[in-house]
C-alpha cells in the first residue's frame, strides 16, 4: 500500500534490513529473532515518522530509502548484542531535512483477505480511527475521525513536519493490506492486520514466518507478536516471549509487556488450492470451500 499509508514501505524497508541480517536463519521466538525484528522496526518506523505523508504534498523518497545500498547502511547499524536504544533516520543522498514526529493510535480498523474461484485476489484494510468514528452518521456509514492521524506538531528540530495537518491533505497510516507474489508473478499469499501503528510489525511478522522460517500461513499469524515501533520493545503479555525480557533488558531493551490487538487474516497458495489463517485474538476466522 503506498503513501499516505506507511504500511508499504516500512514492510519492505524491514523486509530489506532482516534480509541482510540472516533473519531467515534464526529461530522463530528466539532472542535473536526478538532482537534483530525489534532493531530493524526501529530504523523502519524512524524513517516513516519523517519522511512519509501524502505524496500530493510532500516528496516521499521511497526509491532512495528503498535502495539497495541504504538498506545496506542501516543493517550495518544493528549490533547483534546491543540494541540501540532509538533510531534516527537516516539521510539517503539528496533527501532533504524534515522534522519527525508521530501521530496518535486508536484501534478501530479492519482487515479481510479474499481469493476466489477465478484466483482473482483482495486484501483490505479500512479504518475509520477510533470506535464509531466521529460519531456523525450518514447515510447508514459512520464517519472517520482520521484527523488524528496527522503529526500534531507542525514542525520539529526547526524543520517542517511532513505529516503536519494542512488543508485537503490525507493523514498518514500505518495500514499495510499486501499481496506477496512468486518469481513468475503467481500470487503465493494474501495477508494483512487492523492494529494501528503496530501493523506494520504484525503484517512483517507473517511475511518472515511464510516466507523466511515457512510456517504456513496460520502459524505465523499465530506467533506472539513482539517488535519496536522505534520506543520500547513490546511483547505479547502471557506466551512464552516473557521469558525473554530479562536477556533483552541486558541488551539494552526497554521491554514493555502488553496485550496485542492485532487481527490478522491471510490466504496462501497450498498444493492443490488454500489455506487460510485468521488472528485468535480477534473473532475472525478462515472459511472456504
Amino acid at each position: 500500500m503506498p503513501p499516505p499509508s506507511s504500511g508499504g514501505f516500512a514492510v519492505l524497508q524491514m523486509l530489506g534490513i532482516l534480509e541482510r541480517l540472516g533473519i531467515e536463519t534464526e529461530r522463530p521466538g528466539s532472542l535473536e529473532a526478538v532482537h534483530l525484528f525489534s532493531e530493524a522496526g526501529r530504523l523502519a518506523y524512524a524513517d516513516r515518522d519523517r519522511y512519509v505523508a501524502d505524496p500530493a504534498f510532500v516528496s516521499v523518497p521511497l526509491a532512495p530509502l528503498l535502495g539497495a545500498g541504504y538498506l545496506a547502511a542501516r543493517a550495518r547499524l544493528v549490533d547483534r548484542s546491543r540494541s540501540m536504544g532509538r533510531a534516527r533516520a537516516g539521510t539517503p543522498p539528496g533527501v532533504p531535512a524534515l522534522g519527525a514526529a508521530e501521530a496518535l493510535e486508536l484501534p478501530s480498523t479492519s482487515h479481510v483477505s479474499i481469493v476466489d474461484a477465478e484466483g482473482d485476489a483482495v486484501a483490505v484494510t479500512a479504518s475509520i480511527e477510533s470506535a464509531f468514528g466521529n460519531r456523525q452518521m450518514v447515510r447508514g456509514f459512520m464517519l472517520n475521525n482520521e484527523l488524528t492521524d496527522f503529526s500534531w506538531l507542525p514542525e520539529t528540530e526547526g524543520k517542517p513536519v511532513a505529516n503536519r495537518v494542512e488543508a485537503r491533505k490525507r493523514p498518514r497510516s500505518s495500514m499495510a493490506p499486501t499481496l506477496v507474489f512468486d518469481a513468475g508473478g503467481r500470487l503465493v499469499l494474501a495477508v494483512g492486520s487492523p492494529g494501528g501503528h503496530s501493523i506494520i510489525n504484525y503484517v512483517a511478522k507473517v511475511l518472515i514466518g511464510v516466507l523466511d522460517w515457512g510456517l504456513d500461513v496460520q502459524d505465523a499469524i499465530s506467533l506472539p507478536n513482539f517488535g519496536s515501533r522505534n520506543g520500547p520493545t513490546d511483547l505479547e503479555r502471557g506466551t512464552p516471549l516473557e521469558e525473554l525480557a530479562p536477556a533483552l533488558r541486558k541488551m539494552g531493551h526497554d521491554v514493555r509487556m502488553r496485550a496485542e490487538t492485532s487481527g490478522l487474516h491471510g490466504i496462501q497458495r497450498a498444493p492443490g488450492g488454500w489455506v487460510g489463517g485468521a488472528d485468535p485474538r480477534r473473532e475472525g476466522e478462515a472459511v472456504g470451500e
